[in-house]
């Protein structure tokens, strides 16, 4: 079943109630082993010398770090977010938006597009005598953002509510448009970015990120 807006159900707003954030009640191990797999995959990157594969799994994964605070902080203030994650759904809810194994799905996911792209990343789709025509970059992050879209719609579909969301005006269209696109135009362009703008990129997205949860989390704001 999917479900392609929020209903602003009661059931929703109850559900959304009752999720407890960094508890251990439903800890088990398979947290232990979706931590060996990403480390394994990055490892791998690295000892293969495919940095670029590297830096487009982090572009991928601060952007996504920065949604889920920004997420959080919208739950605090307004009291309920743009999306969320049942109790029932997982082993560890990190933010209110989102899970261990769904964080750890976005920590490969940039790994996973980049390598989706062309070997020539320089291709153009519809280009006539070499002009014009749609970077293959660009037309890769549209294909993966509409994926992860309507596969966020069968979640938010599910009996165990794997995503809720409250709002009306919220669900696969600005998801597609507001969330995924960026996700993944970061992971296909910021790779091919001249070192200086990708390092001060990288390193810049991810100090904000550790400032961010530093200063947010003891606040008790996410």
């Amino acid at each position: 079943m999917f479900v392609f807006w929020g209903d602003g159900s009661q059931e929703a707003m109850d559900l959304i109630r009752q999720i407890i954030v960094r508890s251990t009640e439903n800890f088990n191990w398979t947290f232990i082993f979706i931590l060996a797999v990403v480390f394994y995959v990055y490892w791998s990157e690295f000892h293969e010398g495919n940095y670029d594969v590297i830096y487009a799994g982090f572009a991928l994964y601060g952007v996504h770090w920065l949604y889920e605070i920004g997420n959080a902080v919208i739950a605090h203030f307004f009291e309920y977010p743009l999306w969320a994650v049942s109790n029932a759904s997982t082993t560890f809810i990190l933010l209110i938006g989102v899970c261990w194994e769904l964080s750890m799905m976005f920590s490969l996911a940039g790994i996973i597009s980049f390598k989706m792209l062309p070997k020539d990343r320089n291709k153009r789709y519809f280009a006539k005598d070499g002009k014009g025509g749609i970077s293959c970059k660009l037309v890769g992050a549209l294909e993966m953002a509409l994926l992860f879209a309507l596969f966020e719609s069968f979640l938010a579909g599910t009996s165990n509510h794997s995503f809720i969301w409250v709002y009306k005006w919220w669900g696969v269209l600005p998801v597609f448009i507001t969330t995924y696109i960026p996700f993944f135009l970061a992971s296909n362009y910021v790779p091919d970015m001249e070192p200086k703008k990708r390092n001060a990129f990288l390193i810049g997205e991810w100090t904000l990120v550790a400032v961010l949860l530093i200063t947010l989390i003891p606040l008790g704001i996410i």
